[in-house]
């Protein structure tokens, strides 16, 4: 199994933070989050190579990153060509990029390069082989209208199937958000290409599981009691340490 990280947006929220340094390369805690992704990604025996997509703006920070960087699988670091927001390829786009780039058909675990969270992708990959290799997405239930309305949002049966997902709605339907963690599986990775010649975004990542839903099946990891941070405000990051220290 191949691990994409998706690692091309600007960040322009973050302000001057982000000017000269990519997000994913943001320090938490002295460790980069890039660096704690790919420390929990180290623990799955079952990848076998690690994809970041950049941009051409901070393709070089990201290649000077993996030079000094050691993991169990190794890391390539990809350049998407893009150099603003207004020629981005969207994540969808980035993930069809790197399929084609390194000439792959696989299972792909598909990770925002961006996050903060205290839960192992361990556990969700052994979800994903619980569940027969069915495509997963994982979240937690809410009812804050705030995290509902800038995620995807699912609707799920007893056995944690999605029914029915859609991205950042405006009148949330359900209250499972979803976070920027995917696995798919051979079959839904070549169901790509019809997924973007039918003319959906190429843009939020959970556009495509929502899509997926409504033609194969698509499972969801509770991540309850554990937690995710978006870093989306400076006033977030530079608050980062005292709020991951009142979540534990």
């Amino acid at each position: 199994m191949k691990a994409i990280i998706l690692c091309a947006g600007y960040a322009t929220r973050l302000g001057k933070l982000t000017e000269n340094t990519p997000k994913p390369l943001l320090k938490v805690k002295g460790k980069t989050l890039l660096d704690l992704l790919i420390d929990n990604i180290d623990e799955i025996d079952d990848v076998d190579e690690i994809i970041v997509v950049s941009n051409a703006k901070f393709f070089e920070h990201f290649k000077s990153w993996a030079k000094q960087r050691s993991s169990n699988a190794p890391i390539k670091v990809l350049n998407d060509g893009s150099t603003n927001n207004e020629n981005r390829l969207g994540a969808i786009g980035d993930i069809k990029f790197a399929l084609n780039k390194i000439h792959y058909s696989g299972d792909i675990m598909v990770l925002a390069g961006d996050n903060w969270f205290d839960f192992k992708l361990a556990s969700f990959y052994q979800k994903y082989l619980d569940c027969g290799k069915q495509n997963m997405v994982l979240g937690a239930t809410t009812n804050d209208l705030s995290i509902l309305h800038s995620h995807g949002v699912a609707n799920l049966d007893e056995t944690g199937k999605v029914l029915f997902m859609e991205e950042k709605p405006k009148e949330p339907k359900g209250n499972f958000a979803v976070g920027p963690f995917y696995i798919y599986n051979a079959k839904s990775v070549a169901m790509i290409d019809e997924y973007l010649a039918s003319g959906n975004s190429k843009d939020a990542p959970g556009n495509l599981p929502s899509w997926l839903s409504q033609k194969t099946n698509v499972y969801a990891w509770d991540v309850n009691p554990h937690h995710r941070i978006d870093i989306g405000t400076e006033d977030v990051y530079y608050n980062i340490d005292k709020i991951i220290d009142n979540l534990q």
